[in-house]
């Protein structure tokens, strides 16, 4: 595989008409992100809670649930150590209660969504797509709906997206400079930081630049990814105790002892049938111009394929785990749209900005929809409650704890609804340093531990009713003091 050849200036016409409509597309996707950032406050899988928020809580104002994960050592800090940055920028702007550090955290990470979907935009003109269709490409991963449903979720797939996207468009670039390349590397380390799995980018931004016999870029890559790697074994070092232990623990869970199982199994064809499911349009076009594009992309589709094969293999299988390859499809999209234009003989400017139209409105009518996914839709809780709306599950009882935990005088509280904690926002909403309890917790309201519960609106007997959500209602007992509960646990059950 030969360099890519260094790219001609498009014309200023459509230069300008792209660069227009980029910046329109991304300005919704951008809306919709950061609405469902500020209105939704549901779960869609316990990790956007305790593997990001909830550690983050803890490092920021003292005290959280400990998922297993944080006592075993199965993550770096690296995710947490990035929201608790946020949550305390939060802090210092005076935004210390739920509403304030949890909005600011989830609409950064939806900002992040978007930018992502520039990198998309970045990388598809990195392998020679014009600026119209790498628009159209960028179009279908700010507007798509399961990008929209993830991106203001604070989850290790959603940041290193970010990263990776980046960092393969400066290191793959054409005729990419010494310090493109340094800095692309280095995103591509980071990514690892924040996801394991990203190294499969790492891996494969190597071989690219060896099929490109670049081999000086090559020795320069693995050089500046070596020091990331140290910087891992580092950071594990300092809060771990012993290098690379994060690193050697999930995978020890995961490939050894299939720990990850015991969550469900899926069969290969999983994400095939849940991304026709969840967007059939977008996922159709994607896969329809990726085809197109494939031996003029060829690196990017070798990448992507590999990606998304390595996950299709596992067990285990959640629909977020391939948020970091959204990009890279859309970008190789983005190079099929090239090649569709060319092959129709599409060659005046109001003919391209058409056929980018058509790719834009593709993605238009999947955000329209995207209010619309269910569980089933995006592939969780298939057998359970697949006809359920993804959106604000949960959101009931923790817009509650937020309510909650402004109450002077709250010294416990417990969740009488039959609801895991692990299924709750913990104490990343309910912010006050008093036991939480759940409905499976020793101990009635006769016990004294807590002076308020999340109840439903049926039990809502023999205390002060302070707030309704859905059905649940926030209400304190007639209880001036608690029991102290020397057997609390801050463990996340």
């Amino acid at each position: 595989m030969p360099p890519t050849p260094s790219l001609p200036d498009p014309p200023t016409s459509e230069l300008r008409l792209a660069r227009g409509l980029l910046v329109l597309v991304l300005a919704a996707g951008a809306l919709l992100r950061v609405w469902l950032a500020l209105t939704d406050d549901g779960l869609y899988w316990p990790d956007e809670i305790y593997q990001s928020l909830e550690p983050a809580h803890r490092l920021v104002f003292g005290y959280g649930f400990v998922a297993w994960e944080f006592i075993e050592g199965a993550r770096n800090w690296a995710l947490p150590g990035l929201v608790a940055g946020l949550m305390g920028l939060a802090r210092v702007l005076g935004l210390d209660s739920p509403g304030g550090y949890l909005g600011l955290v989830k609409v950064a990470f939806a900002l992040m969504g978007t930018a992502t979907a520039w990198g998309s935009y970045r990388l598809a003109r990195s392998y020679g797509a014009s600026p119209l269709a790498a628009t159209g490409g960028a179009a279908l991963m700010a507007l798509a709906s399961v990008p929209i449903y993830f991106a203001p979720r604070a989850m290790s797939e959603n940041a290193s997206a970010l990263a990776a996207v980046l960092g393969l468009a400066l290191a793959l670039a054409p005729g990419a400079s010494r310090r493109a390349l340094i800095v692309g590397a280095s995103l591509l380390g980071v990514a690892v930081l924040l996801r394991l799995q990203s190294g499969i980018f790492c891996v494969g931004l190597v071989a690219l630049l060896a099929a490109r016999r670049q081999w000086r870029q090559v020795g320069l890559t693995l050089s500046v990814l070596a020091v990331w790697a140290v910087l891992f074994g580092l950071l594990d070092r300092l809060t771990w105790g012993s290098w690379f232990h994060s690193a050697r623990v999930y995978l020890e869970f995961n490939l050894i002892r299939g720990g990850a199982s015991g969550w469900g199994t899926a069969p290969f064809s999983y994400y095939t049938r849940v991304l026709l499911r969840g967007m059939s349009g977008v996922s159709l076009l994607v896969g329809g111009l990726g085809l197109l594009g494939l031996w003029r992309a060829r690196g990017l589709a070798a990448l992507s394929l590999a990606f998304f094969l390595l996950h299709a293999a596992q067990p285990h299988k959640e629909l977020r785990f391939l948020v970091p390859v959204f990009p890279l499809l859309a970008a190789l999209a983005a190079v099929g749209l090239d090649v569709l234009c060319e092959r129709l003989q599409l060659k005046t400017l109001r003919a391209r900005a058409v056929a980018a139209l058509a790719v834009v409105t593709v993605g238009a009518i999947s955000a329209g929809l995207s209010r619309r996914l269910t569980f089933g839709d995006i592939g969780q809780y298939m057998n359970e409650r697949p006809k359920v709306s993804a959106y604000d599950d949960s959101g009931p009882v923790n817009r509650l704890l937020a309510a909650a935990s402004q109450r002077e005088d709250v010294c416990g509280l417990k969740i009488e609804v039959p609801v895991h904690l692990a299924w709750t926002g913990g104490y990343s909403y309910f912010h006050r340093p008093v036991p939480l309890y759940w409905s499976a917790s020793p101990g009635g309201r006769e016990s004294g531990r807590f002076n308020y519960v999340i109840t439903p609106n049926g039990w809502a007997a023999g205390g002060e009713v302070l707030a309704r959500e859905q059905g649940l209602v926030l209400m304190r007992l007639p209880l001036p003091s608690c029991v102290p509960d020397p057997g609390f646990s801050w463990r996340l059950p």
